[in-house]
């Protein structure tokens, strides 16, 4: 069971009577960093193990020698339908009612069902400086830093945004370096469930890497193909919220139900949607060597252990995953500049440093591979706290 965080807020909507929820897993030089994410069904347990997940992140990605300081790990969730027409104002609502806590301790992004330009524009509109102003004491140019993010997020490749790219490209480096690791070379097929902002751009590096994507699934339900999608193709006919078009199929592509995701034939397995949607009942429905965790907490504990014993590796979610918040902290501290050749190099790199250290931590200690990553994460926190403290209160001359 997951612990309760330094700071756990709930939030319940005045006019929808929805429910919101803000968990600061820990502070480290009195910031958390942590997206908002929109789904029906949301709960508080939830919003607790993604804001832990995002401490292990924050230490998991420590370089001693770089320009980007460590945070906290905090996450914000609301439990609403984000296709509801209501949906921005209830974020609205949310946001303003967190206001305090953004301006001094949370610093956040997009995440599941919600886009960045949305929360850039309520932000505006409730009188802040930024979804991250939290983090502006800790730079050394403000003004600078700013201009260099809002540079980066400018830039478009092959018609998607470089925020959008860095994500998937860590998740299909960490797919890939995996691959190479257990040595399954030669042919892989691949199968992603979820097309939005990760699943999308995981699916177009790793066919761009020469893996056959032969699925992908939105909420609707699942597109296949054994000869391979063409995912261009695809991510030209989508929406918002990573929905395809299915009058833009092409000739070969099969409609699936949605379930159908598990059952498709690949080697490689990604969920890059919802959290709990591998459990300890469908798991043995899986017949991929490898599963990558790109969306947050997408397979059950007790799943994992069953896919082990099976002999499917499943690398972590706050491995796999981790690039889109380093890149952000990356390019406001100045570790990177606003380019994207610069920022895929990085991300490459850094990526294949994490998945081979974990994997080399795992044989030398006999561990599975999320207690390795556990561990070089635990590890690089206490580095952390040594150097900087860990602020432990909200509020106060301290804070």
């Amino acid at each position: 069971m997951t612990e309760p965080g330094l700071l756990e807020v709930a939030w319940t909507d005045p006019v929808t009577g929805c429910r919101g929820y803000l968990v600061i897993d820990r502070l480290v030089r009195g910031v958390a960093s942590g997206g908002l994410r929109m789904r029906r069904g949301c709960t508080l347990f939830e919003v607790r193990g993604l804001a832990r997940g995002m401490t292990l992140k924050e230490g998991l990605n420590y370089d001693p020698d770089g320009r980007y300081v460590p945070l906290g790990g905090a996450k914000g969730g609301i439990d609403f339908d984000p296709y509801d027409d209501r949906a921005r104002d209830v974020v609205a609502r949310y946001l303003h009612t967190m206001r305090p806590l953004i301006e001094r301790y949370w610093t956040m992004g997009e995440d599941l069902g919600l886009r960045q330009d949305v929360i850039d524009g309520v932000i505006t509109e409730i009188g802040l400086l930024s979804s991250v102003q939290a983090v502006y004491p800790l730079l050394e140019d403000r003004d600078a830093a700013t201009a260099r993010l809002a540079d980066a997020f400018r830039i478009e490749v092959g018609g998607l945004g470089l925020d959008e790219l860095v994500g998937g490209l860590g998740v299909a480096q960490a797919a890939l370096t995996a691959l190479e690791l257990l040595g399954l070379g030669g042919p892989n097929r691949v199968v992603v469930q979820g097309f939005g902002s990760m699943g999308g751009a995981t699916a177009r590096f790793l066919a761009e890497a020469g893996l056959r994507v032969v699925g992908v699934s939105d909420v609707r339900g699942v597109v296949a193909n054994p000869a391979g999608l063409d995912v261009e193709h695809l991510l030209r006919h989508r929406d918002r919220f990573g929905g395809i078009d299915r009058d833009h199929l092409k000739p070969g592509d099969e409609l699936l139900p949605p379930e159908a995701w598990l059952d498709v034939p690949a080697e490689v397995l990604v969920p890059a949607a919802v959290s709990y949607c591998v459990d300890a009942d469908n798991q043995v429905r899986i017949g991929a060597k490898l599963v990558v965790e790109a969306a947050n907490m997408p397979v059950t504990a007790e799943a994992e252990e069953l896919l082990a014993a099976r002999g499917i590796r499943v690398v972590p979610d706050f491995v796999a995953n981790s690039a889109t918040n380093s890149w952000w902290w990356w390019t406001l501290f100045g570790d990177v500049g606003a380019d994207a050749g610069e920022a895929f190099g990085k991300v490459r790199t850094r990526m294949r440093e994490l998945v081979t250290g974990m994997f080399e931590r795992a044989a030398l200690d006999g561990l599975g591979l999320r207690a390795a990553a556990l561990a070089l994460s635990e590890k690089n926190l206490e580095a952390i706290e040594a150097r900087f403290g860990c602020r432990e209160r909200i509020g106060g001359p301290d804070s």
